[in-house]
């Protein structure tokens, strides 16, 4: 049980860390643009990442087959959702893109019927908690947002891809079982860096931008704490609380945007956004509610999900 204790702590503290790191990227965008803004992110933590390696004599695979997982996994966890997420929300509007992208819960049950044995699939008590928890998230950005659901059909497909993009990286974290998490976090992040970098030197040419230093310290923010760290953390979950325990934080990170709101900006809660946190955090629970799992992390499983 304390065990348990401490990965649901490590749950919150991802969905803090993911949570918070809309708050960062809204003040960086104000003078870095968003392929030099997810550039900068990735590589300052792959930075981090190796540097902790190497203080503590971890070394990274050398085999071409693991760097190419490193690279798939780098191109649905962070590249492919970031860059389509950048692009989508400026056309599908904040609050659509909100309930779309926190769907990947959903989309990690559905696609363990496509990708898993039986043995490995959730249950009818995941599938309630991924309901109730997308329940909340209508509730907390607000119901009248799916009435924008089809009026900008391909932005809002694109978030809605991020999705489903988050949800079959989550079930293909299982190919790195066995692996400390600093190993699949750095390799991910190296490689995500190698595509980001080159893009934003030719779409951005970052060396004409004059960012501030509110944004350059938002962009610091977010590449230690909301990536390296957060990355840690993600490649641990998924070992401990699997797949569909690990994308469950995507229901707490709207109400961490609410109470950073009330905290910091005086904002108010009303009775719908606190109903929605409640259900938010009702639907997380029930997915993780300790039940009989059958080996949800052997490496087989791993394999059915490449």
């Amino acid at each position: 049980m304390q065990s348990r204790s401490i990965e649901y702590a490590l749950l919150g503290c991802l969905a803090l860390l993911w949570g918070s790191s809309y708050m960062w990227i809204g003040i960086a965008l104000d003078t870095i643009p968003p392929a030099t803004l997810i550039a900068i992110r990735v590589s300052l933590a792959s930075i981090i990442l190796v540097f902790i390696m190497s203080f503590r004599g971890i070394r990274m695979p050398r085999d071409a087959r693991t760097w190419r997982l490193f690279l798939v996994q780098s191109l649905i966890n962070s590249t492919g959702p970031w860059m389509l997420l950048a692009w989508g929300q400026q056309y599908a509007g904040t609050a659509v893109s909100s309930v779309l992208n926190s769907t990947s819960p959903l989309w990690v049950f559905a696609l363990s019927y496509v990708l898993l044995n039986s043995g490995q699939r959730p249950g009818g008590r995941q599938l309630t908690g991924a309901m109730a928890g997308f329940a909340g998230i209508v509730l907390i950005v607000g119901v009248s947002a799916l009435e924008d659901l089809g009026e900008n059909l391909l932005p809002q497909l694109a978030v809605l891809f991020s999705a489903v993009l988050y949800g079959l990286a989550a079930l293909r974290g299982r190919l790195f079982v066995g692996m400390l998490p600093i190993v699949p976090a750095t390799g991910t992040l190296i490689c995500a860096s190698l595509v980001l970098v080159p893009t934003s030197l030719v779409v951005d040419r970052p060396w004409t931008l004059s960012p501030d230093a509110s944004g350059l310290f938002a962009a610091l923010i977010l590449g230690a704490a909301c990536t390296a760290l957060a990355f840690l953390i993600y490649f641990r979950l998924l070992t401990t609380l699997g797949a569909m325990g690990t994308a469950s934080q995507a229901y707490l990170r709207s109400g961490v945007g609410v109470v950073l709101g009330v905290v910091f900006l005086s904002e108010t809660l009303d009775i719908e956004t606190f109903a929605g946190i409640c259900l938010a955090i009702l639907g997380v629970v029930l997915i993780n509610w300790p039940g009989n799992r059958k080996s949800q992390t052997a490496v087989s499983a791993g394999k059915e999900a490449s």
